[in-house]
């Protein structure tokens, strides 16, 4: 699976309109709005990278209250859990009993 972050800008009076819009999309997974320089954040998830492309350049290109936008590719994911199971590496605790 191929997970790519997609930083938006929107006309602020219609972020919702738009999130929903981008929802309706297939490969987009999650959309949130946010803080900071961008308004929106989504998460797609595709199958190929070929997607990626589609996905931006003409379906999200299609919304007009999307004024522009920062694709990142996700290369490596790191979570929590992971990073338990790593630091975990060698600490097993040795068998007790005779």
């Amino acid at each position: 699976m191929i997970t790519a972050i997609v930083l938006i800008h929107v006309q602020r009076q219609s972020l919702p309109e738009t999130a929903q819009a981008l929802l309706e999309i297939e490969g987009v997974a999650e959309v949130y709005s946010v803080a900071g320089d961008y308004d929106l954040v989504a998460i797609l998830r595709l199958r190929q990278f070929d997607e990626m492309a589609q996905i931006v350049t003409e379906r999200m290109a299609r919304i007009g209250t999307i004024t522009r936008t920062l694709t990142m590719p996700a290369f490596q994911c790191y979570s929590n859990r992971d990073l338990e199971r790593m630091w975990a590496i060698g600490m097993e605790e040795p068998p007790t009993g005779s």
